[in-house]
């Protein structure tokens, strides 16, 4: 029988590889500290042209502000602001004198399947982008047809996204199913 004997004072480690991989992890530690260190100076000297970059569009726009407050003093004055709601006025009524009748009709006539009543068309709103809004109210003897109603309204070039604000069903005094909706539409002005 064999009895191992350890005449050494201190048992055998394996400290070598240890070693070698802690010197190794050092290395990479001290590369990407090098690296980081390069990085932040350069995003120093970018945030110092973007600081410049701010501040002349601060500078531009205080401008811009001067100016437009200068105008809206010039507005203000009792004589040019009767002459400038008039002129919104007047701009607001050939806005809505240049939206054709005659062309939503027709435009409708093409996308509404046949079984869908318009009942009623608000006057149209124009938006400060030039783009005119419908809301209508439209009647039908069944539910069905109002999905084929609204995907051929946005499959049309002419009219956008229809919003649907309200339904109602038939009742003893209204015998059809009633969709009140807004829809953009796409005329121009």
């Amino acid at each position: 029988m064999r009895i191992p004997i350890n005449l050494a004072s201190e048992p055998f480690r394996h400290d070598r590889p240890m070693l070698a991989g802690s010197a190794v992890c050092a290395v990479l530690l001290v590369g990407l500290l090098a690296l980081q260190i390069m990085l932040i100076r350069g995003n120093r000297g970018q945030a110092g042209d973007a600081h410049l970059e701010v501040a002349q569009l601060s500078q531009q726009l205080a401008a811009v502000n001067a100016e437009q407050a200068r105008f809206e003093q010039d507005l203000k004055r009792p004589g040019n602001a009767e002459v400038f709601q008039r002129s919104i006025l007047l701009n607001a009524l050939v806005d809505r004198k240049s939206i054709s009748w005659t062309r939503i009709f027709a435009d409708l006539e093409n996308v509404k399947p046949y079984n869908v009543r318009v009942i009623s068309i608000r006057l149209p709103k124009i938006h400060s982008r030039q783009e005119v809004s419908l809301d209508m109210t439209v009647g039908m003897d069944d539910w069905a047809p109002s999905q084929d109603f609204f995907n051929a309204l946005q499959a049309s070039p002419r009219f956008g996204p229809v919003i649907l604000q309200s339904w109602d069903p038939p009742s003893q005094n209204q015998k059809l199913y009633e969709y009140h909706f807004t829809v953009e539409y796409g005329q121009k002005l």
